[in-house]
């Protein structure tokens, strides 16, 4: 029986100060499945998008479809994201990506939670974004 993920948010919480819900419930989960941090880089290992924060947002959420896509999941079986940022500066970027992008990955209008951290780097300077994704089968 494949899980259900609920994503709600609840009342007495308020509105979400972005694309996102506050909670997500989950229901007859048989596996959770841990996605690592996916960083904006391809294949080939070669970095996407050098200091361009919107590109490297698509290429990293293309990494988390690939690998949804390898446990064959989709983005309806996504429970959390946890996205870092190397800079506060690039959060007015990251929430126009999200409010372009999120509607085609989430066509129900109900975002999973998602934590924004801003960090000092990442593995490589390069990288201006990470996002990690916990799902459920």
């Amino acid at each position: 029986m494949p899980a259900e993920v609920t994503l709600y948010n609840p009342e007495t919480l308020g509105a979400p100060w972005g694309m996102y819900s506050h909670v997500a419930r989950v229901r007859g989960a048989s596996e959770t499945i841990y996605l690592a941090g996916m960083l904006a880089s391809d294949h080939a290992g070669r970095i996407v998008g050098e200091g361009d924060l919107e590109a490297q947002a698509e290429q990293v959420f293309l990494n988390i479809a690939t690998a949804l896509k390898a446990e064959t999941l989709d983005w309806h079986s996504v429970a959390l994201f946890t996205t870092y940022l190397v800079h506060s500066s690039l959060i007015p970027r990251f929430m126009s990506f999200r409010k372009r992008r999120f509607p085609e990955f989430f066509p129900s209008g109900r975002f999973p939670p998602n934590t924004l951290l801003i960090i000092d780097r990442l593995v490589h300077e390069s990288f201006l974004i990470e996002v990690q994704t916990i799902a459920v089968r």
